[in-house]
């Protein structure tokens, strides 16, 4: 089995599409070890547990009140699913949180990260809305899904292992292109982990 540890910060429907691809047979010999979130009050904790998968709480703010530092708190989650949980690859599905080489040299090349824009466009948090503003401004007629490694510390610019266009309609609001994108997300999340994960399977 490949054990994977999946990261969140919110409602976790990336989460969600992982736990049913695993569930479904569409991720053969992926096993999700743990889910790990920076807040306490992500609902997709509530969907780890539903699923009977184990679950970490893991507030960086509260780690630094106690005196510690980015790097300790990221090279200590990185021991904690190594020893605890022998993860083997990190999934950032919504994972509000930069890692630091801290984390990273201990999962190189395995630390995998889902991004709401296309390769090279609207890095960050807002990547939905800034697509949405400039198409609304004529400077683009799209946006799109990025999955991509994370290698170091850049934002939203590790080497890309998969990418979707999505289209953006006239008659589109906001909340229409949001849903568009997450529907492409989930879709191309696990189509990326089975050809990753799941090489040999048919």
């Amino acid at each position: 089995m490949t054990r994977i540890a999946v990261l969140i910060s919110g409602s976790g429907t990336n989460l969600q599409a992982i736990i049913n691809a695993v569930d479904d047979g569409q991720l053969p010999g992926v096993e999700i070890a743990v889910v790990v979130s920076n807040r306490k009050a992500a609902y997709g904790l509530q969907r780890a547990e539903q699923a009977g998968i184990p679950t970490e709480y893991a507030p960086l703010g509260a780690f630094r009140r106690r005196g510690g530092s980015r790097q300790q708190y990221d090279a200590d989650l990185a021991r904690k699913l190594n020893d605890a949980y022998r993860v083997e690859w990190v999934i950032q599905a919504g994972w509000m949180h930069l890692f630091s080489m801290s984390f990273l040299q201990h999962y190189s090349n395995r630390v995998i990260n889902l991004h709401p824009a296309l390769p090279g466009t609207f890095p960050g948090m807002h990547a939905i809305e800034e697509a949405w503003q400039a198409y609304q401004k004529g400077a683009i007629q799209h946006t799109g899904v990025m999955i991509h490694l994370v290698p170091d510390e850049g934002v939203d610019d590790g080497p890309t292992v998969a990418h979707e266009i999505v289209p953006i309609h006239a008659d589109d609001t906001l909340e229409t292109l949001e849903a568009r994108v997450h529907e492409t997300e989930h879709r191309l999340l696990v189509e990326t982990l089975h050809n990753l994960l799941c090489p040999h399977s048919f």
